[in-house]
């Protein structure tokens, strides 16, 4: 079982992004704003009901659990080494961090952004058929071949518990709630 102190729990934010439309990639910008219980202000996945799009038709009522998608800055390089030239946002992430062992977090856990933003993690970022269509055999890239650790290598999701303004050079920490640990469902 991991303890807190075998995993990234002070990290920093690299860079963020967002888009309005729902597009597989989303251009970094200068800051973004977190809002409590709806996400990142002015993208297209925030809301307090699912916005998925294969989700929202099938069950529009669902509470939204990916308000936020993080990622860490750790998965490019080897990505590059495997030819895939992959950057911040191009994944669809909000927020790209470095430091952190996201995807090795269990659930509940609360990343503190910025000076006063906090995202509760709610599970696995699930590659779907989209990322090889932004890049031919990226999916297989970054499906676990461990037999141990997460399933999948493309980030996680949570939900805004409190609001503020985040930027790249922001401090990420992450408070791991008290047992059991539950690791992060895949999404």
């Amino acid at each position: 079982m991991l303890q807190g102190h075998d995993l990234g729990l002070e990290g920093r934010v690299v860079a963020v992004a967002a888009d309005r439309r729902h597009h597989f990639s989303k251009p970094t910008q200068e800051r973004i704003i977190l809002v409590e219980g709806h996400g990142v202000e002015g993208d297209a996945h925030a809301g307090p009901f699912v916005r998925h799009r294969y989700l929202a038709r099938r069950r529009p009522r669902l509470p939204n659990l990916r308000q936020v998608h993080l990622i860490p800055s750790e998965l490019f390089p080897p990505l590059l080494e495997a030819g895939f030239e992959v950057g911040a946002g191009d994944l669809g992430e909000n927020v790209t961090t470095s430091g952190l062992d996201l995807e090795r977090l269990p659930l509940g856990s609360l990343i503190e952004l910025g000076p006063s933003a906090v995202v509760e993690l709610t599970g696995l970022r699930t590659p779907c058929v989209l990322i090889d269509r932004f890049r031919v055999g990226l999916k297989r890239q970054v499906l676990s071949s461990a037999e141990t650790g997460p399933l999948f290598k493309s980030g996680v999701l949570g939900v805004v518990r409190a609001g503020g303004p985040l930027m790249a050079g922001d401090s990420a920490r992450v408070r791991v709630p008290s047992p059991p640990f539950r690791p992060l469902p895949a999404l």
